[in-house]
Parts: C-alpha cells; structure tokens; sequence
C-alpha cells in the first residue's frame, strides 16, 4: 500500500510537472506565433492590411500636396491681368503644380468668354482634381467592410475545426477545442482591427479631401470676383 502511495504520488508530480511546463510554453508564445493559430484566413486579412496602409499614405501625402499653394497666389494673378500681363499670369499657374493652379490656369483660357462659361469650366477643371485626390478611396471603403468578414470566416472554420476535432476523438478536452478556438479568436479579432483601420484611414481622407474642396471653392470664387471688377469700375 505505501508503494502504491508512492507511485500515485510521483505520477501526481508528473502530471502538475508538465502542466506546468506547457503553461510556461504557452506564456512564452511570441506574437508571430499568436498570429500563425489563426490560420490561412490570416493572410488575406493581412494582404488587405498592407493594402490599406499603402492607399492611406499614397493618398494622405498627395492630398497634403494638393492643400499647399501660397496665400498670395490669387492676389499676384489679381496683379497681372489687371495690368494684363495675361502671359505672366499663365507662366505663374503653369509652374505652380497644384489644383487651385490648374483650375485658375483653365479659366485665364477663357477671359474674353461669358463669365458662366469662365465658370463653368473652371468647374469641370476642379471635379477633375478631386476625382484624382479620391482616387483609390473606394477601396479603404471597400476593406473596411470585408475585413471583418474575413474574420468571422476564421471564426466559422475555427467551430468547425473544433467539432471535427472532437468527433474524431470521441471525447471532449481543452487539447481538443484549442486549436480551433485560436483560429476563431485571432482570425476575428485581425479582421475587425484591420476593418477599423481601414475605416479610420477612409474617413480621415475625405475630411482632409473636404478642406481641399473649400479652399478651391474660396479660390475659383475669388478668382471670378476679380474678373468682374472691371466691369464694376
């Protein structure tokens, strides 16, 4: 009887030795690992993600750009076709690679025209430029919704993993539902951090985007404002 006792005793130490051991693997499981449970859904979330950080800084420094032009600006071409140095007026919109430039450019084009026709080009002119600032927007929109769908896939084949699992071995354990609950867990919680991400970006453009579209707004008003003084003197 004391040798059973013994022998109980040290399957006991055993057994506490090992859980012990796989509870110190398991704390010291890097991030990369964490990632690599969640299974093959892991990569299309994660080509979305560099996607999405790709379009957001593409855009992000080109709609900066778009927002930079000297205050001035409009006064020096005040200056110039009111002492209708016309050509001076060109060479100014034609150095200076901005929208409100290109806009302002497409208008002097037309002086000697109705100021509605003026106007009305200018507007075109300025569509255009916005049409290039959003250029690519729609796919951050676009991510922002299916990658979390993504995710809930991953959450989907992780229950399925873990019921195949347990009929397979007849019996209900933690080693069993593991598994599948790591690619459950980590599959939904990359695609809702990269569909969050990706929202974020979209909404963050289009405010900067706003602003650009105001500022050109104020310039293309001002610019046809100057075409009428004459008329008003």
């Amino acid at each position: 009887m004391n040798m059973l006792t013994i022998l109980m005793q040290i399957n006991v130490a055993e057994v506490a030795s090992k859980a012990v051991e796989g509870t110190k693997i398991e704390s010291s499981m890097s991030l990369w690992d964490l990632v690599l449970k969640g299974g093959w859904l892991i990569v299309p979330i994660a080509l979305l993600a560099i996607i999405a950080v790709y379009i957001f800084f593409d855009r992000f420094f080109a709609i900066r750009k778009a927002a930079r032009f000297e205050n001035n600006f409009i006064d020096r071409i005040r200056d110039y076709i009111h002492e209708g140095k016309v050509d001076a007026a060109m060479n100014l919109c034609h150095s200076t690679d901005r929208p409100v430039a290109r806009m302002i450019e497409k208008g002097i084009k037309r002086l000697g025209r109705p100021i509605k026709e003026i106007e009305d080009s200018i507007e075109i002119v300025g569509k255009f430029e916005i049409y290039n600032l959003e250029k690519n927007l729609v796919i951050l929109g676009v991510i922002a919704g299916i990658a979390p769908m993504f995710g809930f896939i991953g959450t989907i084949a992780g229950v399925i993993k873990i019921f195949y699992n347990i009929s397979l071995a007849d019996n209900i354990s933690i080693g069993l539902i593991a598994g599948g609950l790591y690619q459950k867990m980590v599959s939904s919680a990359a695609g809702l951090l990269v569909g969050i991400v990706a929202y974020i970006f979209y909404h963050w453009l289009n405010v900067m985007i706003e602003k650009v579209v105001h500022k050109l707004e104020l310039n293309a008003m001002n610019f046809i404002d100057l075409l009428q003084e004459p008329v008003k003197s």
